[in-house]
């Protein structure tokens, strides 16, 4: 089920009825459990089993944990969890990946194995909720939490359909004593849910989908593409990717709060980051939180081989994002820039007055945006020879005269005016928050906006598009 659907304002319209119903907290609580589950199931009925499965080792897991007392024995519950939820995620994410890798390199010394013809369905979300609850078990056995009393709380928590097939990835601690007492929100907090969740449709479907990504898939459909190309597809995929994973995070986060939730923020205007530590304090927070809590850190973090860890976790980082080597390339492009970052603020010019001016800031900003588009390239290109064409249109091999075979000129201010206005939205509240810069807005300011925004997604033509982010 889509945010971005009919079927979906229905839904949520059934679930803020049924929990505004004068019901008691548990009945109210297993409803929302339904509801999840019903959400979830409108994708493939059949996976709901792996979201139970899931569930309830994580939960006996803990449990386990905390009745053992001898350190083997909550290192063997640990195993358990590991083995099952990366079991899982590996069979289904990344089974056909090493297989196919296999074939090749049995291929390089003369074997010619030809597998079985099977395809391997990816679960939406499983990415994500594997994840959720690894951080449970691994919390309760570092001593951080402590299991959980009610069984309901937790397959809530699992499951919560707000967040459950794109994120942000939420940690027990911070939902699970949300369940202890009634929610309910504030007629201003369902307010702002409200205007979060049409900010996040009006960032998908209108710029994502309606004015960015016909031109992304054009550009990455050109096979002898020229400098102006690009860049132009580059600059259309940053803001794509953008509008697109924060919208449904932002959807998300306001379809919570409509229900009295809190969830994690995700995005903190990352095209206006300073450096490549501050790009990743800003873009997909829960799950670089995740990885330096449950990987750097483990890994030695900034003891030791503080290089290597950093290499290793963004590799990984990447792989997480999906089964091919090009997302280990861009994981691994984001490790470099990260290297490279320590490397330069320990020379004598990191000191430079300059750097703290303006015109300083706004140049770093500026070359870390320009770096992050070119590994953009990689996280949206089918292969390395797509990538490297268009690395070599952009760095090395300037050439014209493509451009107008396949974007008009109109198209292509288009797209710049978007991304342009992106980054000027991105620059002006880089310091503050959309609530903070919404409140500073005059009441009938914001109710012109949001009319502008619901027109506008109205009239916006198309099929519903599912969410980048569902597929990894």
């Amino acid at each position: 089920m889509l945010f971005n659907s009919y079927t979906f304002i229905i839904f949520f319209a059934l679930v803020l009825a049924l929990h505004y119903a004068p019901f008691p907290w548990r009945v109210k609580k297993f409803n929302l459990l339904i509801a999840s589950y019903l959400f979830y199931v409108a994708w493939n009925p059949p996976f709901v089993l792996l979201l139970w499965l899931s569930t309830i080792v994580d939960w006996f897991v803990a449990r386990w944990m905390a009745k053992t007392e001898s350190r083997g024995g909550r290192r063997l519950a640990l195993l358990v969890s590991l083995g099952v939820n990366l079991g899982l995620l590996g069979y289904f994410k990344y089974g056909q990946f090493l297989l196919d890798n296999f074939v090749t390199m049995a291929g390089m010394v003369g074997i010619a194995y030809q597998p079985p013809d099977f395809q391997i369905i990816l679960p939406v979300g499983i990415s994500f909720y594997t994840f959720q609850t690894l951080s449970y078990s691994i919390d309760v056995y570092r001593g951080n939490a402590r299991p959980w009393s009610s069984f309901l709380d937790f397959a809530l928590y699992v499951t919560f359909f707000p967040q459950l097939v794109a994120g942000p990835i939420v940690r027990a601690t911070g939902f699970l004593p949300q369940c202890l007492t009634p929610v309910r929100a504030s007629g201003r907090n369902f307010a702002w849910g409200l205007n979060l969740l049409l900010l996040g449709l009006f960032e998908k479907i209108v710029v994502a989908d309606g004015l960015l990504a016909p031109v992304v898939d054009e550009a990455f459909a050109v096979r002898s593409i020229d400098t102006i190309l690009a860049w132009v597809g580059a600059l259309a995929f940053a803001g794509q990717i953008f509008c697109d994973f924060a919208g449904y995070s932002t959807c998300a986060i306001g379809v919570a709060m409509c229900l009295g939730f809190a969830l994690p923020d995700n995005f903190r205007f990352p095209y206006a980051a300073i450096g490549f530590s501050d790009f990743w304090r800003r873009w997909h927070i829960s799950l670089s939180t995740w990885l330096r809590d449950y990987l750097y850190i483990p890994l030695g973090g900034n003891r030791g081989r503080t290089h290597v860890n950093l290499m290793l976790t963004m590799l990984l980082g990447g792989l997480w994002h999906g089964a091919s080597w090009t997302f280990v390339a861009w994981g691994g492009l984001h490790g470099l820039f990260l290297v490279g970052e320590r490397g330069l603020r320990r020379t004598p010019a990191a000191d430079w007055p300059f750097w703290r001016s303006y015109l300083g800031k706004f140049f770093l900003a500026a070359l870390t945006f320009g770096l992050v588009c070119i590994a953009w390239v990689f996280f949206r290109a089918e292969s390395f020879s797509q990538a490297w064409a268009f690395l070599n249109a952009m760095l090395f091999k300037p050439g014209y005269g493509e451009t107008q075979q396949v974007l008009s000129s109109l198209r292509v201010m288009s797209v710049l005016g978007v991304v342009g206005v992106l980054l000027l939205v991105h620059w002006t509240l880089r310091d503050t928050t959309l609530e903070d810069a919404a409140n500073k807005l005059p009441h009938l300011g914001l109710a012109a906006l949001n009319t502008a925004m619901i027109v506008t997604i109205i009239m916006m033509p198309g099929e519903d598009h599912a969410f980048i982010y569902f597929q990894f």
